[in-house]
């Protein structure tokens, strides 16, 4: 009598490999996002960090608005002395929000923000690399991640108050969760 594996014997251990992978790929995936997170976080608190001691040393003012960028001059108040080019999400950049005008707004305070954009500049939503999370899920073409520092912050000056983004530190977001 031959002794082996029958093909049935096979195809119950590769499900259950299938099936473990499954799990494993997807235990990977969100793992990875919250990294993305944890990183944005980090970053995004280094940056108000770097921008208070600018202001500080500026007489309390802020640097100008830099469109998908960030102010030159908070390179010697960041560790390294060096502004990352990209942002924490792959294809993300960060973006310096300084709206002295606040278009939309019935209040001339102005607002001051740092946000991390998806999409590039005049692009369209299929160019956008949105994360993989719940609070994204509704994103377009301006939305963004974003850490208010003072005023009336918002995912675009452009946008109202309703449109889709995340503030890290709001105590309430200020745009609705999907439809």
């Amino acid at each position: 009598m031959k002794k082996g594996f029958t093909l049935i014997e096979l195809l119950v251990v590769i499900a259950i490999i299938s099936i473990l992978s499954s799990i494993i790929i997807s235990s990977l995936r969100s793992a990875r996002e919250r990294a993305y997170y944890a990183n944005a976080l980090q970053e995004l608190n280094s940056y108000r960090t770097a921008l208070e001691f600018y202001a500080s040393d500026n007489n309390g003012n802020y640097p100008p608005d830099v469109s998908r960028g960030t102010p030159s001059g908070l390179e010697k108040y960041l560790a390294g002395g060096a502004l990352p080019t990209v942002g924490p999400w792959p294809g993300s950049v960060f973006d310096w929000d300084n709206w002295q005008n606040d278009s939309g707004v019935n209040n001339t305070e102005p607002t001051y923000q740092i946000s991390i954009r998806f999409c590039p500049y005049g692009g369209t939503l299929s160019q956008c690399n949105f994360p993989d999370e719940p609070w994204a899920s509704c994103f377009n073409v301006d939305s963004s991640v974003y850490y208010c520092i003072s005023g009336n912050c918002r995912a675009q000056q452009s946008q109202p108050t309703t449109y889709p983004g995340y503030c890290v530190n709001c105590t309430t977001q200020p745009s609705p969760p999907c439809p």
